[in-house]
């Protein structure tokens, strides 16, 4: 039997019977046994796939999720958070599709949930753990743009863009060209309904911009291509003033 305990000291207990070696002597009296849960099947399956309950507290990437008198701590990546929105909110009641591993410590297993809003989020992240060196916290702190955002990137080798994301560097980023490009195109077509990026009327600061290079005599695809690294290298540009500053620091550089 395997006792595990969630946060609010509620206790879930494991019981797997297995038949007794006399239970075809009808002579000898029957018995249960109890085996003790094998961890590494844990490793095998996802466990707890999806899980519908209350938002009982959030806070940075952790959400608290309560539903059945337990609560469920689960790590949220960024790109679900802000595609969520007001709805993950203390109160609100919430489903998530879950990613359900154990991180092994020297003397332990703990038990991770990563959430998503759908299954094709959680198909996706199941694909970018797959890369070399890119574990499932790291995937699940990586993932702060949108799916179809970093999904296009991947398919059109585009490393730049890939290595802006948190804790993905040079490096991670081209073998995660390497390994996915190809692959995803699939998941570019995700619809971030609600997702809200970093930039605040991004579309207007762009196209102000992109006016000014065109005055300047620039060609449109040449503009529109310097305005794009621009904003890759620093997303949080809000005015067109800003924008055009780092595309000309970045003109400086070449």
């Amino acid at each position: 039997m395997e006792s595990r305990k969630p946060r609010d000291g509620a206790e879930i207990f494991l019981l797997f019977i297995y038949p007794c070696p006399e239970r075809d002597d009808p002579g000898k009296e029957k018995k249960q046994y109890v085996r003790p849960v094998d961890r590494s099947l844990a490793l095998k399956d996802d466990m707890i796939s999806r899980i519908t309950g209350i938002v009982a507290g959030k806070s940075g990437t952790e959400v608290l999720l309560e539903t059945g008198g337990i609560t469920y701590e689960i790590m949220v990546p960024q790109a679900v958070m802000k595609a969520m929105g007001s709805d993950m909110v203390p109160g609100n009641r919430i489903t998530l599709f879950t990613h359900h591993y154990y991180q092994t410590e020297p003397s332990k297993s703990v038990p991770v949930l990563i959430g998503f809003q759908n299954e094709v989020e959680r198909e996706f992240f199941e694909k970018f753990i797959t890369v070399s060196g890119v574990g499932p916290k790291a995937a699940a702190r990586a993932l702060a743009e949108s799916f179809s955002s970093i999904a296009g990137a991947i398919d059109r080798g585009d490393a730049a863009f890939l290595k802006t994301l948190p804790g993905i560097g040079d490096q991670r980023a081209r073998l995660i060209v390497a390994k996915l490009q190809g692959k995803v195109g699939k998941y570019g077509l995700i619809k971030d309904e609600g997702f809200q990026g970093p930039v605040e009327g991004v579309d207007d600061v762009k196209e102000e911009a992109l006016e000014v290079l065109l005055r300047l005599q620039y060609k449109k695809t040449e503009a529109e291509e310097m305005i794009r690294k621009a904003l890759i290298r620093k997303p949080g540009i809000k005015t067109s003033e800003e924008l055009l500053n780092e595309v000309y620091r970045d003109r400086k550089t070449l």
